[in-house]
């Protein structure tokens, strides 16, 4: 069924005129001629308050050509606009719908939302003003959101030059604008107080200065690290507080463990056992105390448990990209850090199947625009209970997209994910899918005013980018290895050292050009210098999009810096050598060969520290450094050895001192090591190779120990866990 609106009259029962006006500007926004009636006979669509069991319950009806919206109020009214304008595409000022809405809605989970905290620590809320909250609450009731979460602060909080107003002060608007809506609005705020009665002195304030709270999360950790005890407390005296001002607000207490409290859990679950009356609901979120199964088990049933999903997120989170195997390749990781743009649809249908069986909803832990798709697709997933990915992608291009093709934006925002499922070098993805975004200026040669549009484009041009330098490099380190064997060191070196060609310097330059429209017009912050972000790792994509992607740049800084005393060409092969094997040898990288490449899988879901994004490392890390396995334990499983030699392990660990470290090393069951960090350093080794950091230490032990050629080794430490980033067994005698 298709409806086409050459224009489209409203009528608006009393109540539902809030919701009416929103929709005529929408729909005169996509050039469509539309007005308010009094006559609800004549109207094409009409918009009407109705007794409903419940705010989020609205429903669509078919009138002889023309609709009727029905809602309790205006929360429901904008849920049905947001439905029409998805299913909706518009051309020469006509409107189409593309299917069949009527029906009744009503949602799977109850709490549907997503943080958008004006803190300086964001990469782009805090250059935001009134308008553009209201705008970004609309477009995400349009998916089905019904909470927004915002992080007050407190009348000493820090400001950055590009936040217009206090943090006090945006939260007060933000919650009086979420009123206008009916949104829900949830409070995020952290134990950083020493005592209960400066945390009260604190937060009791900006209770009385909010208009509207609905909820208040309590975090566990992260920050904060009170036991559990102490925490239930100081919730009791914040509920208190929080009733006075607003009597139906509920207080949530996450469960986040701080990492020095390994019984914290355990606490946590006889505080919640007593089932206190001030706590509503349990969080769940990064740092967790125990799995999300066994807290739902273990806590009351009586308290619903609300996920707090990292969503922003690439890399050292809760939900790494290719959660849960974390094998997204390095040089992604190395070029795009942790916060950049990050369409992840499919892993966001993974990460919410595992999760939403034991929770009544979410809201969603962002740092800013940077996740606005992941935002769209979780809240249609909490609100259908699951969803078909393409017509979510289809949904949000007619919405957000409104000139162009569904289908390319719907193929173009899917591929921005696909081009990460492999290298750089060998994702096919890649080009086709910077083409799509390219051509969207055939349909609409206005859509650079579109900050949606130049953000996306600015992610496959940035892929693209990463892609052509990758191919360029690992030939250039190709060629100079096999000029190694023949030529000058100078020579050498000089391959090395060639400059890009002009398809590369070219989309480097477009980067910066998107850059600064999106800093115009969204706040989005992709540099420290530039563009005011707070940090190269909240988003500042710039900053780290010329971070090396192979071994050119350590290459390069070795060569040039040869050790004294050492001849040009013997350390030239040495470094060229450094991860060769022979024979019944075995070279292993966290990084190259990933968790994989270990032959057996690790316990639980082990922990990925990438350090190869940070800018002051750019040139000093060899790439098989560039991950670091962090867990308790870390085992690895090969065959092909020789039972008859005499063997060299050689670790290399992260530099993290700990006095009371205990590390044990196995193979085969037998312990070849047990002692403190890390045991025998190889200091010539490490000079040679290695940046301050990471140091290495060697284990000797008979290749007897191996069962036909077959070994298992294991590192372990009981309390900081194991923090190593390569591993070579090679036989005595060599590097």
């Amino acid at each position: 069924m298709k409806t086409e609106f050459k224009r489209i009259s409203l009528y608006a029962s009393d109540g539902a005129k809030t919701a009416a006006d929103i929709f005529i500007k929408e729909l005169t926004d996509r050039g469509v001629v539309c007005g308010m009636t009094d006559d609800r006979a004549a109207a094409h669509i009409a918009l009407q308050c109705a007794s409903f069991d419940a705010k989020d319950r609205y429903r669509v009806e078919d009138t002889d050509g023309g609709y009727v919206f029905s809602a309790q109020g205006v929360r429901g009214l904008l849920f049905a606009v947001g439905t029409f304008l998805r299913k909706t595409v518009y051309s020469d000022g006509k409107c189409m719908l593309v299917c069949d809405i009527t029906g009744d809605y009503f949602p799977r989970k109850p709490i549907r939302g997503h943080q958008v905290g004006y803190r300086p620590t964001a990469n782009s809320y805090e250059a935001w003003d009134e308008e553009q909250y209201r705008r970004y609450y609309l477009d995400m009731m349009y998916f089905g959101a019904n909470t927004v979460e915002h992080i007050p602060g407190d009348a000493g909080s820090a400001k950055n030059e590009l936040m217009k107003y206090s943090s006090p002060d945006m939260c007060a608007i933000a919650s009086r604008i979420a009123d206008e809506f009916d949104l829900d609005v949830s409070l995020w705020m952290p134990n950083s107080e020493a005592t209960d009665e400066e945390a009260l002195s604190k937060k009791e304030p900006v209770f009385a200065a909010i208009p509207r709270i609905d909820a208040v999360f309590i975090p566990g950790s992260d920050p904060g690290d009170l036991a559990p005890d102490l925490l239930f407390h100081r919730a009791e005296i914040l509920s208190e507080a929080l009733k006075k001002y607003h009597p139906d607000a509920q207080i949530w207490i996450s469960a986040q463990a701080p990492h020095s409290s390994p019984d914290w859990g355990d606490a946590f679950i006889r505080e919640i056992e007593k089932k206190p009356h001030f706590v509503c609901g349990v969080i769940q979120g990064p740092n967790r105390a125990m799995e999300l199964d066994e807290l739902r088990k273990r806590v009351p049933a009586g308290y619903p448990i609300r996920l707090y999903p990292d969503i922003t997120h690439n890399v050292r989170c809760e939900y790494p990209v290719h959660f849960p195997d974390d094998n997204w390749h390095y040089a992604w990781k190395a070029s795009l850090s942790r916060e950049s743009v990050d369409p992840r649809a499919k892993e966001m249908r993974r990460i919410h199947r595992m999760t939403s069986p034991y929770v009544v909803g979410s809201v969603s832990y962002s740092e800013g625009i940077n996740d606005d798709f992941n935002k769209m697709i979780w809240s249609a997933m909490d609100w259908s209970g699951d969803a078909d990915l393409r017509e979510s992608a289809l949904d949000y291009a007619r919405l957000f997209f409104p000139g162009c093709d569904p289908e390319t934006v719907a193929d173009a925002l899917l591929g921005l994910e696909q081009n990460w499922e492999s290298a750089p070098e060998e994702s096919a993805p890649v080009e086709p899918t910077l083409e799509k975004w390219l051509s969207l200026t055939d349909d609409d040669p206005t859509i650079f005013g579109n900050w949606r549009y130049v953000m996306h484009l600015f992610r496959a041009s940035c892929d693209a980018l990463i892609r052509r330098r990758r191919i360029f490099d690992l030939s250039l380190i190709a060629e100079a290895r096999a000029a190694a064997e023949t030529e000058s060191f100078d020579s050498v070196l000089d391959i090395l050292s060639r400059e890009y060609p002009e398809d590369i310097t070219d989309l480097r330059t477009k980067l910066n050009e998107y850059a600064a429209i999106l800093f115009e017009q969204i706040g989005l912050q992709t540099d420290v210098s530039h563009f005011i972000a707070s940090g190269w790792e909240r988003g500042a994509v710039l900053d780290t999009i010329d971070n090396p992607l192979t071994d050119k740049e350590y290459y390069i800084e070795k060569l040039s810096h040869v050790p004294a005393g050492l001849p040009k060409k013997v350390f030239m092969q040495k470094l060229f050598g450094r991860t060769k094997t022979a024979e019944g040898e075995l070279y292993y990288s966290v990084a190259l060969h990933g968790l994989e490449g270990a032959g057996c899988a690790q316990e639980y879901f082990p922990y990925l520290n990438f350090i190869a994004d940070n800018p002051t490392r750019r040139g000093l890390l060899p790439a098989g450094c560039f991950d670091i396995f962090d867990n308790y334990t870390f085992r690895l499983k090969t065959g092909g050895l020789d039972g008859s030699a005499h063997y060299i392990l050689r670790v290399v660990y992260a530099s993290k001192k700990n006095g009371s470290a205990h590390h044990r090393i196995t193979v085969n069951g037998t312990l070849v090591y047990e002692g403190a960090q890390f045991g025998r350093r190889d200091k010539e080794y490490d000079a040679l190779f290695l940046p301050e950091g990471l140091e290495s230490a060697v284990y000797e032990f008979p290749g007897s120990l191996f069962d036909n050629g077959c070994a298992e080794i294991a590192l372990s430490e009981p309390t900081m866990g194991v923090m190593f980033t390569e591993l070579f067994l090679n036989k005595k005698g060599r590097i």
